[in-house]
């Protein structure tokens, strides 16, 4: 399946091939910086993250629960620059994607991606409708496919096609799971996986990064003892707000501080901003 589009600014994407990967090719962009950064939005009990390569990439995952993404993204964009490359749903709980639909209101967006399986309630079809009218793609990704720009890569390890459920009563263990592979930082993108999924994940893949989004929000079923071995994350970021689940829980802090990562939350640290050049890592605290 081949779609030829042009990105707005910064990059022209003469064929983005979809099979079993991405291959971006014939790219010219303006330079932009050199870093890479990311950036892990305050948006309360929800998930959103946004990653921008060097060259100005931009791939926004998740949107959060509520229009608060919006004012993120202004700490964290140009006010003049409204268009995203890439919008990556890890999959279609509220909390996770009702942000996007004033995102795709507002800024111009190269590509949506997820699961393949359908929100719940009248959000989710408002947010398709306004890609579609958009003029967005809409592209289905699972474990094995990739994101090639450069020198970065985007390995998508979860879910896999034949582990979907037939319905959607367990979204969270359906949630995209991804690394990001760079010569300057690894980061563990986890959506909201429990136990369960995470297991399987153990002994497939290798798991170790530098950054780790925990799981499901701080939760006490997900980010597992035999898990965070594997990860061994430097820094581990929890992405929660005021909620009545405990999140995060006594125990996924204790879990963390026991292989000594570094702990960082949206809800006592505002808005997490992380840039690396492959010496070191920088974070930043954005109220």
């Amino acid at each position: 399946m081949n779609f030829n589009m042009n990105f707005k600014i910064k990059i022209f994407i003469s064929a983005l091939i979809i099979f079993d990967f991405f291959i971006w090719n014939s790219i010219i962009f303006d330079g932009g910086h050199k870093n890479l950064q990311a950036y892990f939005l305050n948006v309360g009990q929800g998930d959103s993250e946004l990653v921008v390569l060097p060259g100005n990439v931009k791939i926004l995952m998740d949107g959060g629960p509520n229009s608060k993404i919006l004012t993120e993204l202004s700490k964290s964009l140009p006010s003049t620059d409204h268009y995203i490359d890439l919008i990556i749903l890890s999959h279609a709980e509220a909390d996770h994607f009702t942000g996007l639909i004033d995102v795709a209101k507002r800024y111009r967006i190269g590509a949506f991606i997820f699961n393949g399986l359908n929100g719940r309630g009248n959000t989710w079809p408002e947010l398709l409708k306004i890609l579609k009218n958009n003029n967005v793609p809409i592209i289905v990704l699972s474990a094995g496919d990739k994101i090639k720009y450069l020198n970065n890569r985007m390995n998508f390890i979860w879910p896999e096609k034949n582990n979907l459920p037939k319905t959607t009563k367990t979204l969270n263990e359906t949630a995209l799971v991804s690394i990001l592979e760079s010569r300057m930082v690894k980061i563990l993108f986890t959506g909201d996986i429990g136990f369960k999924t995470e297991n399987h994940l153990l002994g497939k893949y290798d798991l170790s990064v530098d950054i780790l989004k925990v799981g499901h929000h701080g939760s006490k079923f997900s980010t597992s003892e035999e898990f965070l071995k594997a990860v061994d994350p430097k820094i581990s970021i929890i992405e929660v707000g005021k909620n009545s689940y405990g999140h995060p829980t006594k125990e996924i802090l204790n879990r963390l501080a026991s292989v000594e990562s570094k702990i960082f939350r949206t809800d006592k640290d505002g808005l997490i901003k992380i840039e690396a050049n492959g010496e070191n890592i920088k974070i930043f605290k954005i109220p």
